[in-house]
């Protein structure tokens, strides 16, 4: 069954090693990708409206995160057959038209998001410098709004917590029961692979 929304956030589980192509032409790892502090792994594609309507608030959110010791990687797990707009060479055109801070990586087999348990693009994992896993779940509260920038930034601010404390603890469980949760899920976004993502 497919689902639209990230599960809940397990807390603590290390994050998944990789060798992946870029669109520089490089093989990048996990430890090549990590900052000081940490690394937020993001699920991505070049077809997904959901996608499509934040990129410039993962630039932004990226750029931010860099200068507090997070860097960010964005792998993209389509099948580029099925989705010919996800292809390697558009993969290219994309990063270099929004200037993408951050490794941008074509996950081909679909192993790497598979090993990461990523359900739909976006879909982000937020991990400390010890690699251990502080956040899942959505960007914002914007949703099908997501050009609104005045959302609070839930992403960048967990993430800022993880850096300056190496965990993710924003928001209370009172805040699940609305889907506010940092590190909770309330991803929704296309499908990878199959569907809408």
């Amino acid at each position: 069954m497919v689902r639209l929304e990230t599960p809940v956030c397990d807390f603590g589980t290390p994050a998944v090693d990789f060798t992946l192509p870029g669109v520089d032409r490089q093989q990048w790892t996990l430890e090549k990708c990590c900052g000081e502090r940490g690394v937020l792994v993001m699920f991505i594609s070049n077809h997904c409206p959901y996608v499509q309507a934040i990129r410039h608030k993962l630039v932004r959110d990226a750029r931010d995160l860099m200068v507090l010791g997070i860097n960010s990687v964005a792998i993209m797990p389509n099948d580029t057959v099925n989705y010919p707009e996800d292809s390697f060479a558009n993969m290219v055109k994309v990063a270099h038209e929004f200037d993408f801070p951050f490794p941008y990586l074509l996950d081909e087999s679909q192993e790497v998001a598979r090993a990461y348990g990523a359900v739909c693009t976006p879909d982000f994992f937020g991990y400390n410098a010890d690699l251990e896993l502080q956040y899942r779940g959505r960007l914002d509260a914007a949703g099908p709004k997501s050009g609104d920038d005045t959302q609070v930034r839930e992403l960048f601010e967990a993430m800022r917590q993880v850096a300056e404390t190496g965990h993710c603890l924003l928001y209370t469980s009172d805040a699940a029961d609305d889907n506010r949760v940092v590190g909770g899920g309330g991803g929704g976004g296309g499908v990878w692979g199959g569907g809408g993502g």
